[in-house]
């Protein structure tokens, strides 16, 4: 079972990794939420390499990505999974342009971590208006 640390790592993860491109704006992104937020204020962030590498351990299973999500929500206490949707809309933010793959990770977790619609609605558009440019 992971901690929530662990979840909100994962969530980052498999985010990233949807499209198969990490580009440097979402790694800037990634130690930035890690750095700046409340909610990793006591978490060792040596820990990020062994949490990478298991968070892909876990997804290259037999249905890695439903247990992998599985496992974000058992991870999180309710009052975290809208903090875990909102760092994932970041995530996908940081690129101004969200692909397929990436929007259908935002489906997905949207639906496993129960996220009432309206509210999804409200975290996506504020990540867009937080990384709008000219």
């Amino acid at each position: 079972m992971l901690d929530h640390h662990r979840a909100l790592i994962y969530t980052m993860v498999i985010v990233s990794a949807a499209d198969r491109n990490l580009p440097d704006s979402e790694l800037h992104a990634f130690a930035e939420i890690v750095g700046h937020l409340p909610i990793f204020e006591d978490f060792d962030k040596a820990d990020l390499p062994v949490l990478f590498n298991d968070c892909a351990e876990l997804m290259s299973g037999e249905n890695g990505l439903d247990a992998t999500l599985q496992a974000i929500k058992i991870g999180l206490p309710p009052k975290l999974r809208e903090t875990a949707y909102a760092i994932a809309c970041d995530l996908v933010a940081t690129d101004r342009a969200a692909t397929q793959e990436e929007l259908r990770i935002l489906e997905l977790l949207r639906d496993r971590l129960e996220i009432e619609r309206l509210t999804a609605v409200a975290i996506e558009y504020a990540a867009r208006a937080r990384f709008q440019t000219l």
